[in-house]
């Protein structure tokens, strides 16, 4: 089904193999320029995780403190996996299926997981990107709808489910998702969701359709567009009222969270699953170039610019969080100042906002008795900018609640809403170009798939993944959504990237490796590569494995969260699937 196996052996095992005469022999097509690879690279790597995890992790973790084993973890595993990966799409010429069955008959199955896993991996990412199409279509309004509530069926005030909730998330959980209160109930395909499903998938079509030649025109744009769009919220950010709140929390390490077993792990793992290792996109990307192309130094740029990336967009996130934290401390303020007026008649400008905390005291050691009867709201209403700080929200909630509820706070919020969820599109469509390509590229290597035109075998492709992601646009959806993001492509990535590197390592051999990369770059690896081959990095993704496991089986039963509409809130429950 692929090359003969002389020709395999030769690719696999011989030096000197001249790369000219296998594009002569399978026409396989380059990319333009060296560019252009750097930029499909970039595009695939830089993605959503660097908008809405980094921020949380170093939220999580102490702020900047969590940048020594973010940059440690980047020497130690990204740095040489990602060069590895590059190297080896490069030698080969192949898809990940047919790169590894080169390397050994009987590795061909690690090639044929990477395919599963991101065929997984594009069932549930390109919902994200029909969110935020809904997003941006509803930002083109002269009132936000997740601003206000929406009145109810009488016309007599706001729906009440809204009024006890946030306008932001009643309109994500309700007017976006018209999620059900557990998995189990499901009532039917939300159409509004559907459609910008197709989409996304539309799109994602048009941008593969023709191969690489497609590909390498939509990089330029979908790998420097978000930057812009990042270094207009940046100016933007740091002028809001309270920005400096956010930035102080994030450039103020907590050292003490060095000596966190978790943040280092968080650390490993994030480098991992940003860099977009094991899925298969970096062998497909690196086997559309020249034979000499110098890999080496565009896995250390695209490395540096993915966690540069992430720290530049940390800026920008902490700036939004110190404006957001800084107007709802403010409000506490308020609203414990009307308390106090109220409660102890006094004249409406006996208090100001900065000496609430101050009266607050005073008035307890003055007035206990009558201050007693408003103790409890007092301790509820507890007013403290650094607890506002320390919320952390990821994900989702990060992506399209938190963010839609500042941008409604600034001025002219419709320009701020469409730059944004244009932005969030614009990330998450570069990274489908390389989920894609890590699925049609092996594939196309067998004859039997080469021989279709590529605008058929990718239009297959998508309308398959297509018709199968249709089932996270049901009410119960974004529970399944959930549980795909947790487990489809985690546990299943370390495994797979785990077994490469072994399979380099040991049965391939890093002296034959290295006299294959000498063939392409006229010089061998030095001694920081090889001993992360060899050592450092499966030591650390064998920690990676068992941390996993041991934190699955101490875990319990499964449980996801679940969206309570009379309660309006989270509550856990245990799905049985």
């Amino acid at each position: 089904l692929l090359a003969p196996p002389s020709l395999q052996s030769q690719r696999a095992y011989k030096p000197g193999y001249t790369q000219d005469r296998v594009m002569e022999k399978d026409g396989r097509p380059n990319w333009d320029s060296p560019m252009q690879f750097v930029l499909a690279c970039v595009s695939y790597a830089v993605g959503l995780g660097n908008v809405w995890r980094f921020p949380y992790l170093c939220q999580l973790h102490g702020g900047g403190g969590f940048l020594i084993p973010y940059l440690i973890m980047l020497l130690l595993e990204g740095l040489p996996l990602f060069y590895m990966e590059l190297a080896i799409g490069q030698k080969m010429r192949l898809g990940s299926i047919g790169a590894w069955t080169s390397i050994s008959p009987y590795l061909g199955g690690l090639g044929l997981a990477s395919v599963v896993t991101s065929v997984y991996l594009c069932l549930y990412y390109n919902v994200i990107n029909a969110w935020s199409f809904w997003y941006l279509f509803h930002s083109f309004q002269s009132v936000l709808p997740w601003a206000v509530c929406p009145i109810n069926s009488n016309r007599t005030g706001p729906t009440e489910e809204c009024e006890v909730a946030t306008p932001t998330q009643y309109f994500f959980y309700r007017e976006t998702l018209n999620i059900s209160s557990s998995i189990e109930e499901n009532g039917g395909i939300h159409t509004g969701q559907a459609l910008c499903l197709v989409l996304a998938w539309a799109i994602t079509y048009l941008f593969i359709v023709r191969g690489v030649k497609s590909t390498g025109k939509v990089v330029y744009f979908t790998a420097t567009f978000p930057y812009l769009v990042l270094f207009i919220y940046l100016i933007r950010g740091v002028t809001l009222h309270g920005a400096i709140n956010g930035l102080k929390y994030m450039f103020t390490p907590k050292m003490a969270e060095l000596a966190n077993p978790r943040a280092w792990i968080n650390a490993a793992t994030q480098i991992f699953f940003s860099l977009g290792l094991g899925f298969g996109s970096l062998i497909a990307f690196a086997s559309y170039n020249q034979h000499n192309n110098n890999f080496q130094n565009q896995a250390i740029v695209v490395s540096l610019i993915n966690s540069g990336t992430s720290i530049f967009a940390s800026i920008v996130t902490f700036a939004i969080y110190g404006f957001k934290a800084t107007l709802n401390y403010e409000n506490c303020l308020d609203r414990m100042r009307l308390l106090l007026l109220n409660t102890f008649d006094l004249a409406e400008d006996a208090i100001s906002m900065d000496s609430v905390l101050e009266w607050t005291e005073k008035l307890n050691t003055t007035y206990p008795e009558q201050f007693a009867q408003i103790a409890d709201k007092v301790r509820e209403g507890e007013c403290n900018l650094e607890k506002e700080l320390d919320t952390a929200v990821e994900g989702t909630g990060l992506a399209f609640i938190v963010y839609s509820e500042a941008i409604k706070n600034m001025p002219l919020p419709q320009l701020w809403s469409v730059l944004y969820f244009f932005m969030l599109l614009l990330l998450g469509m570069g990274s489908m170009l390389g989920n894609v390509t890590a699925i049609i590229t092996p594939l196309r290597d067998f004859k039997i798939m080469s021989r279709m035109s590529n605008e058929l075998f990718s239009g297959l492709v998508c309308v398959f993944c297509l018709l199968l992601g249709l089932g996270f646009t049901t009410t119960s959806g974004n529970y399944w959504f959930t549980i795909f993001n947790d487990y489809a492509a985690t546990f299943s990535l370390l495994f797979i990237v785990l077994i490469e590197v072994i399979a380099v390592s040991y049965i391939y051999g890093i002296k034959r490796f290295e006299k294959d990369i000498e063939d392409m770059l006229g010089h061998r690896p030095n001694w920081y590569w090889k001993i992360m081959w060899a050592v450092t990095s499966p030591l650390l993704l064998i920690g990676l494995f068992i941390f996993y496991i041991i934190n699955y089986i101490q875990g319990g039963t499964p449980t996801y969260q679940a969206w309570n509409k009379e309660l309006v809130s989270s509550a856990f429950n245990i799905p049985d699937v």
